[in-house]
């Protein structure tokens, strides 16, 4: 049943916030796009208790201890069908929220989180690790699906002029995932030989809040009424999310977007790519998409732990700093949201990215001289913490809110499928070859980012025109007159 209408709209700085809105952000955020920031980093704390159980496994099977090298195989494995069901998670995005909608394609992806957490539980009593690595996956391709669907579904819930704000709500509850899975994952907590099945499978916990909660609130309007041509339904869902029965000029605005999007019907990847009306709206999602994973932020999470133990301290403090560091970044995210309405896009995004190539160079700096200079370690552990800084202010959050705003309501699916797509690709194959990269350049490994921050850099400035506090048709007329001048 759905929220009723009888809730007092509140006034903030002028915007209008309303209960269920409110919640239905919450709801959305929490129960999917936790998923991604849990299960991109829990993996990796009990590392070594799972690396044991393999070898248990093949010993039980096999009678004797696995080969270091096809252990490394299984480990790889168990990591890298993430990224890869992420990527799968991308693809069907797109296909399954334009089939049943936004807000049911968030409550089936739960079923995946669900069987995930499944068959972690039944890994240790059926001695087999395949279950664990298919465990991997369908919790990859439900972090792959909420990726593109959350912010999709708030955008088009949002009225304009909170429309970035609840976008990079999603990116807070990311953030929030990799802090819960830091705070439990710890050797003392759930990071053990016992707790670590347990650890892994708390990603269901979310999945049945959402499957409980979620189906109180409506459905985008935007699809109801633009694609499903339900006006009657999609007046009933705006009246619940505005709390208010005067609903009609945003009726007719989306009926004006409904006319404007005939032209865009029916687009899959190929025909987006090539129709030349959205040529550079894609070359833009795609250029930030890559600008924020080879941005550094992969090289900064994993010499993170080395450099805190390069200033001296022992493991268990290193922890209380990467936790404090998490909450400190939901902050910053936190106050994100409170100015992405007023500052813009495209000033956060030129802060971020400035702020990280700056970052980069005086890490690599600190990180070299460290090594002669023992006191250096700890201005690396600051300009560490400014690159973090730098990356949650613009890179991570504000991409997935242009991709939304970019596009038209029939197209929007198949952006977010290149966007998510590309986004999983290059996590893919950075994971993939930092280690061998890191290697051979050491701390130098950061300054390989720089020029890709510096590019980004330039491109925003010159073709990522401001958003903010327009309509999608109003964003469409803007960006397709400043695309076609710079071009």
């Amino acid at each position: 049943m759905d929220p009723p209408v009888t809730d007092v709209p509140t006034a903030v700085s002028g915007r209008m916030v309303t209960r269920p809105l409110v919640l239905v952000t919450l709801i959305s955020a929490f129960g999917s796009s936790v998923q991604y920031g849990y299960n991109a980093f829990v993996i990796f704390y009990p590392a070594k208790y799972i690396q044991n159980f393999f070898n248990e496994t093949y010993r039980f099977r096999n009678m004797i201890s696995i080969d270091e090298g096809l252990l490394r195989f299984q480990w790889g494995l168990t990591v890298a069908f993430f990224p890869f069901g992420g990527f799968l998670g991308a693809l069907i995005a797109g296909p399954l929220v334009d089939s049943i909608g936004r807000k049911k394609t968030l409550l089936v992806n739960n079923f995946l989180a669900i069987i995930a957490a499944a068959l972690v539980i039944a890994t240790k009593p059926r001695r087999s690790h395949e279950l664990l690595i298919c465990s991997r996956f369908f919790v990859g391709i439900c972090a792959g699906i909420a990726f593109s669907v959350v912010p999709m579904y708030l955008a088009e819930i949002a009225p304009q002029n909170l429309r970035g704000a609840l976008c990079t709500v999603a990116d807070l509850f990311i953030t929030f995932g990799s802090l819960l899975a830091e705070a439990i994952g710890f050797r003392d907590v759930l990071g053990t030989e016992e707790g670590w099945p347990i650890l892994l499978s708390l990603t269901g916990i979310p999945a049945v809040l959402q499957l409980l909660l979620l189906p109180l609130f409506p459905e985008s309007p935007r699809f109801l009424l633009i694609q499903r041509k339900e006006e009657e339904e999609a007046r009933q869902a705006l009246k619940r999310l505005r709390c208010s029965d005067d609903v009609e000029q945003e009726m007719e605005e989306l009926r004006q977007e409904g006319l404007a999007d005939k032209a865009e019907k029916d687009m899959d990847v190929m025909k987006i790519l090539y129709y030349p009306g959205l040529r550079w709206h894609v070359v833009s999602i795609v250029v930030l998409m890559v600008g924020q994973q080879l941005s550094g932020i992969n090289a900064a999470h994993y010499y993170a732990k080395r450099i805190y133990l390069s200033s001296g301290v022992s493991d268990t403090i290193v922890w209380y700093i990467s936790v404090a560091l998490s909450v400190f970044l939901m902050v910053i995210t936190t106050l994100v949201i409170c100015i992405v309405e007023t500052s813009g896009r495209r000033i956060l995004l030129l802060t971020g990215f400035g702020i990280c190539a700056i970052a980069s160079i005086f890490l690599t700096m600190t990180l070299q001289l460290q090594k002669n200079i023992p006191t250096m370690a700890y201005l690396s552990v600051s300009f560490h913490t400014i690159f973090l800084i730098g990356q949650a202010t613009g890179p991570n959050p504000v991409p997935n809110v242009l991709v939304a705003e970019y596009f038209l309501q029939t197209c929007r699916s198949t952006a977010f499928v290149i966007a998510g797509s590309i986004h999983w690709i290059c996590k893919f194959l950075i994971v993939a070859t930092y280690l061998h990269m890191e290697a051979e350049l050491e701390p130098y490994s950061f300054l390989f980012f720089w020029p890709f921050n510096i590019l980004t850099i330039l491109y925003i400035a010159k073709m990522i025109p401001e958003t903010k506090d327009r309509s999608f048709l109003e964003i469409r007329r803007i960006l397709s007159r400043h695309l076609t001048q710079r071009s």
